[in-house]
């Protein structure tokens, strides 16, 4: 996969050289990322779609099952049997929607919490260097390029539907 070179994608004031050191910083901390999460699907004997399923559990709450699904960009007889094998491994559970029965929600069950607060600390040593004043702005910033790279992934799918 190569960069795009796209002037209208710059933001003003930002050189070539400085957008694509950027993008290779935000490629490392993906490819970080990964690491990460294969990991941790290594030491928890869980699946990597697994612990993607537990941490958009842990970031959303409760979530329909068709909705965790659409989250991890798979079909809902995936989905189906996503939920039953976090159900299988007791990371998770369905539960009836409160106001429609006919829809299904996934939580997280103590063990699935339990996971996430373990691998919270790890996640966490990756800030060791940023400074407690600086801890707000850092925050801001991921969760805002976070949001920009879902929505661009978005955008750039539905041009090829």
């Amino acid at each position: 996969m190569t960069d795009s070179h796209d002037d209208s994608i710059r933001p003003a004031g930002v050189g070539e050289s400085a957008l694509d050191e950027a993008v290779r910083s935000l490629r490392l901390l993906i490819l970080a990322g990964e690491n990460y999460r294969q990991a941790v699907a290594q030491l928890t004997g869980l699946g990597v779609t697994e612990t993607q399923a537990l941490s958009y559990l842990a970031i959303h709450g409760d979530r329909g099952q068709t909705d965790l699904g659409a989250d991890l960009g798979i079909t809902s007889s995936a989905s189906t049997a996503l939920v039953d094998r976090l159900e299988r491994q007791g990371v998770a559970e369905r539960y009836a929607h409160p106001s429609d029965r006919r829809r299904l929600v996934v939580r997280l069950t103590d063990p699935g919490r339990d996971v996430v607060r373990r691998s919270r600390d790890w996640l966490a040593a990756g800030f060791s260097a940023v400074e407690p004043g600086d801890m707000p702005a850092v925050s801001q910033m991921l969760r805002q390029i976070a949001h920009d790279l879902r929505a661009e992934s978005t955008r750039v799918l539905a041009e090829q539907e």
